[in-house]
């Protein structure tokens, strides 16, 4: 008889854990209340994909996700990757950061083997929840074989994406994750596990996570004549690194720059991302001798871009004074 695969399912909580009063409800819910083996239990067919070992995490909104969190979730995928017989490990987590989870896990996670991330947009106890779907498909590409180096994945919605560029783009649709600039990288349609292309922005190394406290890093914006008193306010306050999420191809206000500027001139790490949505953020051809100091997120987002900045600076401080080899860490991810 053949053995099946043996998968890790580690839970954080989330939506895809949530329930309601009534099962007509999809959008009001309490997230993380159902525990993992209840949605296990909910998915007979996975006993057919492979052999469950669960373990429950975390049991939190994912709004509210914490660094001492990612620190535990990195940890556990460490122990679980280097356990003998295990083929992958899928991590259930909320909608709400899970991009940022990915982005952190894609950066820093070590693991041997393909390592998935999935979610729910409806509560377990809606009429037409798509947790249970999700994780059945979740399970089956973390145990096969095509699934290997990889990186970290997410797969939601019968799609399969690379963790680096998923992104959430709806607030209530199934659909509601995409990879806005490169697209998802294969499908599964019930036992077919079909990869189309393989990404090719792998990090060479694992990025360490902060043996100690974390750095400092906030997120601003550039809209129609803001004022300079946040940044400032930051600046104050001993804010290592600022994200700009800025207009169009990582345009920022002349205010903005101003404010910016001295931020970087007293030590602060700066890196301009786009509000869009979508599109890579070029450094400018003729730079501002003030803005030229400014570091360009490629095609990160400000919340992604922010993770790599993190982790970045947790794994050397002297970047907040070296824009040039913050940014060639950048030109990396």
């Amino acid at each position: 008889m053949t053995t099946l695969p043996r998968v890790v399912v580690l839970a954080t909580g989330g939506t895809i854990a949530g329930s309601a009063s009534s099962a007509a409800s999809s959008a009001r819910y309490q997230a993380a209340t159902v525990p993992v083996t209840a949605l296990l239990d909910a998915v007979p067919a996975l006993k057919d994909v492979a052999r469950i070992e669960a373990e429950q995490v975390a049991q939190v909104d994912s709004k509210d996700m914490s660094f001492a969190l990612w620190h535990r979730l990195a940890a556990r995928v460490h122990h679980w990757s280097t356990q003998p017989d295990v083929t992958g490990i899928v991590i259930t987590h909320g909608t709400d950061t899970l991009e940022e989870t990915g982005m952190l896990l894609h950066l820093a996670a070590a693991a041997s083997v393909p390592v998935v991330l999935t979610a729910a947009m409806r509560p377990s106890t809606s009429l037409s929840a798509d947790g249970p779907m999700n994780l059945l498909d979740a399970v089956r590409v973390a145990a096969h074989p095509a699934a290997a180096g990889k990186g970290v994945l997410v797969v939601v919605n019968q799609e399969i994406h690379a963790a680096r560029d998923a992104v959430k783009a709806h607030t209530c649709a199934v659909q509601a994750f995409v990879s806005p600039v490169s697209g998802p990288l294969g499908f599964v349609q019930d036992a077919l596990v079909r990869f189309t292309r393989a990404p090719l922005r792998l990090p060479a190394q694992p990025w360490p996570l902060p043996a100690g406290s974390w750095p400092v890093v906030e997120i601003v914006a550039s809209y129609a004549e803001p004022g300079r008193a946040l940044v400032d306010a930051l600046v104050a306050s001993g804010v290592q690194g600022l994200v700009v999420a800025a207009a169009g191809n990582g345009s920022i206000h002349e205010t903005l720059v101003d404010a910016l500027a001295g931020a970087a001139r007293a030590g602060v790490a700066v890196v301009r991302s786009s509000r869009t949505g979508a599109g890579n953020v070029l450094a400018p051809a003729n730079p501002n001798p003030q803005a030229g100091v400014f570091v360009t997120a490629g095609d990160l987002n400000p919340y992604k871009a922010r993770v790599a900045l993190l982790l970045a600076l947790a794994g050397d401080p002297a970047l907040v004074a070296d824009a040039a080899g913050l940014q060639r860490r950048f030109a990396d991810i």
